[in-house]
């Protein structure tokens, strides 16, 4: 998921009743369910470089105890330098405990990452499958609305409650806070419930007379009723929209066949690279296409198909790839790899001009 529903979904676990027993646990909470995110580190050793360690280390259940040590001893630095002041002085910090909470915002962290389609590797580094629930996207507004409430909702009352006079004992936020986590688990049962609906839709029917081998469905940001369906038969592949409202697969007319492209040394080349080992490794339906260069080399573009209905990034006097969280592998006559190129951006492999250097 994006930081903003991590930082949250820390928040409100620190309101729902955990900041009851040790102060700074809020804070402790909020910066933890976002720690495994300095992963973004990675990327200075360039795009593939990030994309392999992305969601890789500290995404795992390894690293979520060496995640929760750093947070705690930044809540530690920082409370040194603030002079060890307190908002309320009759409730010290207790840094076991707060360890302890800062261990399971991390684990929300994975939990939050494995309901949308991109996933996690929570076994890294003894097994690193992914795995994802594919059941929201990795922006999802109902879930951000749901705990943005439980968090300014309480906070409204205080003002209230100030302006009119009433004394406040105690902090308020508990109730709302859980309620809006409560929220957010009810969501993802439903979400699964539409999720299993659209799997069954897609299962049920044939494609060009071929019946589906495999199939999946990831969702859409706007329609919780709506998903990206793809089915792989033994030649090709079948993107399909859903309506698991109905439930009914291609509602719309737009069902689109994609053919298995025939494996040839470019793109066996290709593969072998170290990005295209990586992204094999993490796309869960790979495609590549190959062209042939004025200069006698080649280009070969990795997609993952689960990807391949939402809209491609096009940009004048460059080579489109053919998706989003595509990748992109430069080979020579020779068939070495010369250039790769991961993620979405300015970071795009140019198509020279014959006579044209190569970049």
């Amino acid at each position: 998921m994006e930081p903003v529903t991590h930082f949250l979904t820390g928040a409100c676990m620190g309101r729902a009743g955990l900041n009851r027993n040790t102060a700074l646990a809020t804070l402790t909470l909020t910066l933890a369910a976002e720690a495994p995110d300095l992963d973004i580190l990675s990327r200075f050793g360039g795009p593939a470089f990030g994309f392999a360690h992305h969601r890789g280390f500290t995404h795992s259940f390894l690293g979520a105890p060496i995640d929760a040590v750093a947070v705690v001893a930044f809540v530690y630095l920082i409370w040194r330098l603030r002079g060890r002041k307190l908002n309320n002085p009759n409730l010290p910090p207790r840094w076991g405990v707060l360890y302890l909470y800062a261990c399971l915002a991390g684990l929300s962290h994975i939990l939050l990452d494995f309901t949308n389609n991109y996933g996690v590797r929570p076994f890294w580094p003894f097994y690193e499958k992914w795995y994802s629930w594919d059941i929201v996207f990795i922006v999802e507004p109902v879930m951000l609305a749901l705990l943005f409430l439980g968090l300014i909702v309480p906070e409204l009352f205080s003002l209230i409650d100030r302006e009119v006079g009433v004394r406040q004992h105690r902090p308020r936020g508990r109730v709302a806070a859980t309620l809006a986590l409560a929220g957010v688990v009810l969501m993802w049962g439903v979400r699964d419930y539409e999720h299993r609906r659209a799997l069954n839709a897609l299962s049920a029917r044939s494609y060009e007379n071929a019946d589906p081998l495999r199939v999946s469905a990831y969702p859409a940001m706007t329609d919780p009723f709506h998903w990206y369906g793809v089915v792989e038969t033994s030649s090709f592949f079948a993107l399909a929209p859903v309506n698991s409202l109905e439930p009914e697969v291609d509602p719309e007319g737009r069902l689109e066949i994609r053919y298995k492209p025939e494996e040839t040394p470019v793109t066996l080349a290709a593969k072998n690279s170290y990005l295209g080992r990586v992204y094999l490794s993490w796309a869960q339906y790979p495609i590549t296409e190959t062209e042939a260069l004025p200069d006698d080399g080649y280009i070969v573009y990795f997609q993952d198909l689960r990807y391949g209905q939402m809209p491609s990034v096009f940009t004048r006097g460059v080579r489109p790839r053919r998706g989003p969280l595509g990748a992109v592998v430069r080979l020579d006559k020779n068939l070495k790899v010369v250039g790769d190129v991961y993620g979405s951006g300015k970071n795009e492999v140019t198509v020279p001009e014959p006579g044209q250097k190569k970049k």
